[in-house]
């Protein structure tokens, strides 16, 4: 057999490994994401059309932003960061710091901001971090950060927005302003 043959064999199975592992996710997410459980729940078809293609993905179906891809990782306004689904204040400016991960990143949420549940998605076992007003993915939370907490609660800044002290403040964390 030739060598592009063994490249294109080896490539298409990569390729389908990807399909599976991102339905497995998917499906994993509706199952898991507790729609019916919290104050603010929609449709699938309303939180995508009020959400967009983008932040529906990372939301509603626990992806990931490409790092370093968030305006709001360069935020440093006084202000909260809130839900992008449903606008439930989760962090404060005063808990964010540089991770240097590329991900918007905060030692402490504000309280009952959040909830938290394992997530084993992949062989990686972490704490998936949620709104605890939407259900909707915010990111994870690891124990790697600073004083006081000693934990890094690494955000998807599609998952957020940021509202500034300022009444006029208001940054989104998606790309597409």
């Amino acid at each position: 057999m030739a060598v592009g043959s063994h490249r294109r064999r080896f490539l298409l199975a990569g390729g389908a490994l990807a399909c599976v592992a991102v339905a497995t996710r998917l499906s994993w997410r509706a199952a898991a994401d507790g729609r019916g459980h919290f104050p603010v729940s929609h449709s699938d078809a309303e939180w995508l059309r009020m959400l967009g293609a983008r932040r529906y993905g990372v939301l509603r179906a626990g992806g990931t932003e490409r790092p370093f891809s968030s305006p709001l990782l360069h935020e440093r306004g006084e202000g909260q960061f809130v839900c992008a689904g449903c606008a439930r204040p989760l962090f404060s400016s005063q808990t964010k710091f540089d991770s240097g991960t590329g991900w918007p990143s905060f030692w402490a949420p504000l309280a009952d901001a959040t909830l938290t549940r394992r997530d084993d998605y992949f062989a990686m076992r972490r704490m998936e971090v949620l709104c605890s007003a939407c259900g909707g993915h915010l990111g994870h939370v690891f124990h790697d950060g600073p004083a006081p907490t000693g934990l890094r609660y690494c955000m998807n800044g599609l998952a957020l927005d940021f509202r500034g002290a300022s009444a006029n403040n208001h940054v989104s964390g998606d790309h597409q302003v």
